[in-house]
């Protein structure tokens, strides 16, 4: 049976690539990626080893724009689709395109709202979603998808792995990019929950010490990106999926080195190596327990050769195989 897919802004568009021909051995990701429509969830798919994987676009620059970082993050879904279409597809599982949410102007709150009513429509429908951000602020949308969903509804311990330069706990008085977690943790403590959040790749120089004050009080788990050799974050993240039942993984592409990703925000100098963040990746979709995904800070704008975006594709299809 197949109703409508969740309410977006913008329908799915033709995706395109490299045509080498119509078998299977020459299949190629926008030949593979289908326009979504809702199903029944699927028996004997309650992990996320082979659950059908649902794109759904994020275009958002407010958050951004009130944490005054470098706007452009809106067109991110787009350049994302575009890096994945010529990549070979080597996926055992359906990927659908659900479209996009977008954010007209400031209208950054009711935009976090119809992400997350899609976000939810799309988990309790037996979905994995993956979301193309926008700004960081993406995570928040993220957050009201999944907690509004049958999973959390149900009782499953959900944790939070962000992998990013920054904690993103900023106690501002209008919510931004910087300010998601903080109010996750709270939205979660008027729920009666308490937030189970990780961070791998904090730059200490790009945290005050009031951020850290307040990862503390929080108890937010975390790696420094000095710390991050490929043995320490496997540890690391291990203990994390042991106690949890699910988790939302968010990527913040700021993560990463300059020099593997220049089309962000905020580049980072030091960054953590490409290898160790795929790694983590590989593990948590080995895990069984990928609940959610999406991926963030990606601006256009500053990319040079594409070469932040194809990243990004590169770890989405990673964490899909």
């Amino acid at each position: 049976m197949v109703s409508p897919a969740p309410s977006v802004d913008v329908p799915p568009q033709p995706w395109s690539g490299r045509f080498d021909g119509d078998g299977p051995e020459h299949r190629r990701w926008w030949q593979s990626v289908t326009p979504y429509a809702r199903r029944r969830p699927q028996p004997g798919r309650s992990d996320s080893s082979h659950r059908p994987a649902v794109i759904l676009g994020f275009g958002s620059d407010a958050g951004v724009r009130r944490n005054k970082g470098r706007t452009g993050a809106a067109a991110a879904p787009a350049a994302i689709r575009a890096a994945l279409g010529p990549l070979a597809f080597h996926l055992d599982r359906e990927v659908h395109d659900a479209g996009d949410v977008t954010v007209a102007g400031d209208a950054l709150e009711a935009g976090q709202a119809r992400a997350g009513l899609a976000i939810t429509a799309l988990l309790d429908a037996g979905q994995l979603p993956v979301v193309l951000g926008g700004g960081h602020e993406t995570a928040f949308a993220s957050y009201l998808g999944v907690a509004g969903s049958a999973a959390v509804r149900e009782g499953l311990r959900v944790g939070v792995l962000n992998l990013d330069a920054h904690f993103d706990l900023r106690d501002e008085a209008v919510p931004s990019s910087g300010t998601p977690f903080l109010q996750m943790a709270r939205a979660e403590a008027a729920a009666g929950r308490e937030l189970k959040y990780a961070v791998v790749g904090i730059s200490e120089p790009n945290n005050t010490r009031a951020l850290f004050r307040t990862a503390e009080e929080l108890g937010v788990d975390y790696l420094l990106d000095e710390d991050c050799s490929a043995e320490a974050a496997r540890v690391f993240v291990a203990a994390f999926l042991a106690q949890v039942d699910a988790l939302y993984l968010t990527i913040d592409l700021d993560v990463l080195p300059a020099s593997v990703a220049p089309g962000v925000s905020a580049p980072a100098a030091y960054g953590v190596p490409l290898p160790v963040i795929s790694a983590v990746c590989r593990q948590v979709a080995k895990s069984g327990k990928l609940l959610h995904l999406d991926v963030a800070e990606l601006n256009p704008e500053f990319d040079v050769d594409g070469r932040t975006a194809k990243v990004a594709a590169r770890l989405v299809n990673t964490l899909l195989g």
